[in-house]
């Protein structure tokens, strides 16, 4: 899953690679955080990663950052109130399907919120590796986790 997910951060990296430091680092702490478990501070992050958005962009690849990270902010705020199933209210539409690393047909979706979420960590990881040289160092320390979510799918997209 290690060339998977290489290969997915290429095809990101032409439509992320100018978004400033700041906002990277927000999209960084945002992942992090979720993944640490602090939801509070993951809901935090997610906002403040949400308001440094141009939130009158068209392009697509802006928009589903936007989505991406408050599907991860909806399951924080979710998990935070001991609510554990995956958050449906928030998925990516068909169009913003292009850019998420795990795309399966309807029937071998055995569980939507989860991809969705999972989709959405990976995004966001993705495009902090791209975009956030001051967080590199604490991204390659949590490369595992973002492999072993997609390992998930493995079969389902036929790399078994």
């Amino acid at each position: 899953m290690e060339q998977f997910l290489k290969e997915y951060i290429e095809r990101l990296k032409p439509y992320y690679k100018r978004i400033p430091e700041k906002t990277a680092h927000e999209i960084a702490s945002a992942f992090l955080t979720f993944k640490f478990g602090i939801f509070a501070n993951a809901i935090n992050e997610c906002t403040i990663a949400l308001s440094l958005l141009p939130a009158d962009s068209s392009k697509d690849s802006d928009t589903v950052l936007r989505k991406a990270l408050m599907i991860v902010k909806a399951n924080a705020d979710d998990l935070n109130n001991s609510q554990v199933m995956a958050d449906l209210t928030i998925s990516f539409s068909e169009t913003e399907r292009a850019f998420v690393a795990v795309k399966l047909p309807l029937d071998q979706i055995e569980d939507p919120g989860t991809l969705e979420l999972d989709n959405a960590l990976v995004l966001l990881y993705a495009v902090a590796v791209i975009a956030s040289r001051d967080d590199e160092q604490a991204l390659d320390e949590h490369r595992t986790y973002v492999t072993k979510l997609l390992s998930a799918y493995k079969r389902a997209l036929g790399l078994v």
